[in-house]
């Protein structure tokens, strides 16, 4: 599969290589550059904890208002909108030079093409990325992955689903899309704009354990040499709600039920 630039991509007139340079680092700062940090601080406080790494749990969709339910969806729903705020701002900087979202493929023009090949990707990763993950814990390099504690009340699949696709909007349109598409109008290598943006989605999953790091680093590879092949990032944001419904929604049916799937 041939690595190469994303059409279209060079700096606009009257806009320096420093402000670009200097607004890239601010849009991470604002996402998932900062979740990187807050995972690493995260990773090195369960290495330095007593007991092995396997013994330990990060959850990822808890309650903020336990056994005050509308309290915790209001809360639910305010941290999902707030997650957004960092795709609002790629949105202005495209439409600030002269491009939108639909430079990136994320629109509504092939809602075919990126629903089938995003189903075909999230088939393709899903059982590997499970097979690793309780590999990686059994040998004790990852931690317990809780992927939802949510009370169960009405509203707890529905927020899983829309946590899900929150999280596979704001990480593949800022850490595949809008970072590749800087990155090229900066000056990097195709190899070396690949690198930075595997290595980043590792990082902001540290706070699993090396196995979390690891497993999604190999992830950004896959998922930037299909967006080099495809112009879109559509399909990768199809591909990544529906891995995680299936993490989210298939652990609240199946935890405590079957005896393959760890939990604390």
């Amino acid at each position: 599969m041939k690595v190469g630039r994303v059409a279209d991509s060079y700096p606009q007139e009257g806009v320096s290589r420093g402000i670009l340079r200097s607004e890239t680092i601010l849009v991470l700062a604002l996402s998932l550059g900062a979740s990187a940090v807050s995972a690493l601080i995260s990773f090195v406080g369960s290495l330095t904890k007593p007991g092995g790494l396997k013994d330990q749990a990060a959850t990822l969709n808890g309650s903020y208002a336990p056994g005050r339910p509308w309290l915790d969806l209001a809360w639910q729903m305010f941290g999902i909108a707030t997650a957004l705020v960092p795709v609002a701002l790629v949105a202005h900087l495209l439409i600030r030079e002269g491009a939108n979202l639909r430079a990136i493929g994320f629109d509504r023009t092939r809602p075919w093409f990126d629903l089938g090949r995003g189903t075909l990707v999230a088939a393709g990763i899903g059982s590997t990325g499970l097979a690793f993950y309780l590999v990686a814990r059994a040998s004790g390099f990852n931690l317990t992955v809780v992927p939802e504690s949510l009370p169960d009340v009405w509203w707890k699949f529905p927020v899983l689903i829309l946590s899900a696709a929150q999280n596979s909007v704001v990480e593949e349109v800022i850490v595949v899309a809008y970072l590749l598409r800087r990155l090229d109008q900066l000056g990097w290598s195709p190899m070396a704009s690949l690198v930075a943006s595997s290595v980043l989605r590792g990082s902001y999953h540290l706070y699993q354990g090396i196995g979390g790091f690891i497993g999604n680093m190999v992830m950004g590879v896959v998922f930037v040499l299909l967006y080099r092949r495809w112009g879109r990032v559509g399909p990768l944001v199809v591909a990544h709600t529906l891995l995680d419904i299936g993490a989210f929604v298939g652990y609240a049916l199946l935890a405590g039920k079957v005896d393959w799937l760890p939990t604390p």
